[in-house]
């Protein structure tokens, strides 16, 4: 099947630019999808997922903005994504010591439990996403998302 059947398109697109601009938007909300579905079960969403996993990898507590910094899909609505885990007891927030307008974010333990449960689930669920790729396809495929992002910044 191709592109055009899956979406039911019967006029050409008007460049091969677009086309793949729509697949690209079409296959991430896909892949999107498929994890918060999976997230949603631990009573997460996927980008309160991010945030957790980007302070499990922090060495210490991180202020709120470098976590937005750091997010792979960036909100402005930061803070609100921070209020909720903090009210569901998985992140604790303390003012900077050195800086009273900076708020640093920490993850616990009730939270490090969540992601060791979600752990082998999302791992199947990254090698059954692209099960259809090899080694070399995956690593062009990722040269070729960082050229997009790279020409995307410019």
């Amino acid at each position: 099947m191709t592109f055009h059947d899956e979406i039911q398109q019967t006029k050409p697109f008007a460049s091969i630019e677009q086309e793949a601009i729509v697949s690209l938007l079409r296959t991430a909300n896909f892949v999107h999808l498929q994890y918060e579905h999976l997230v949603q079960k631990e009573g997460i969403t996927i980008q309160q997922y991010n945030i957790l996993r980007i302070l499990r990898g922090a060495d210490q507590p991180l202020p709120t903005m470098e976590i937005g910094d750091r997010l792979v899909e960036k909100t402005p609505g930061i803070t609100r994504l921070l209020d909720r885990l903090g009210k569901k007891n998985l992140i604790k927030r303390n003012r900077c010591p050195h800086d009273r307008r900076q708020v640093l974010c920490c993850i616990t333990d009730q939270a490090l439990a969540l992601l060791d449960r979600l752990e082998k689930p999302v791992d199947i669920m990254d090698k059954t996403s692209l099960v259809g790729l090899d080694h070399d396809q995956l690593s062009t495929l990722l040269i070729l998302l960082q050229r997009i992002r790279q020409s995307a910044s410019l």
